[in-house]
């Protein structure tokens, strides 16, 4: 959504007190085979997204892919309420490494 990946995470939970300390990240999706598939590396910046029409903007680009399995209410700075509550953070890409496999490949781009 808006050019960037999103993610979300408790407040209390590890990565997000790691992305407090340290912004810098490694986003890693790929599949378990070594002859098939694609595998994607996104590296960038975690920025936690608190204004109010930014989340709901991120929460019904959520609902549009996910349908009402990934419908977020938006709370006061991210989702959600009391323990059921979740920080948001967008990440502009800055590098973004594809390795393809069967053939075997790979390929960078850098952003901006």
């Amino acid at each position: 959504h808006d050019g960037a990946f999103h993610l979300t995470v408790g407040p209390g939970e590890q990565k997000a007190l790691n992305l407090v300390r340290d912004p810098h990240i490694a986003v890693t999706t790929g599949c378990n085979e070594w002859d098939a598939g694609i595998d994607v590396v996104l590296e960038g910046e975690a920025h936690r997204v608190t204004d109010h029409a930014a989340l709901t903007a991120v929460a019904a680009a959520y609902l549009a892919k996910y349908d009402e399995a990934w419908r977020f209410e938006v709370g006061e700075g991210g989702f959600g309420i009391a323990d059921e509550f979740a920080w948001v953070f967008r990440i502009p890409p800055r590098k973004v490494l594809v390795f393809a496999k069967k053939p075997h490949g790979q390929t960078t781009h850098r952003f901006g």
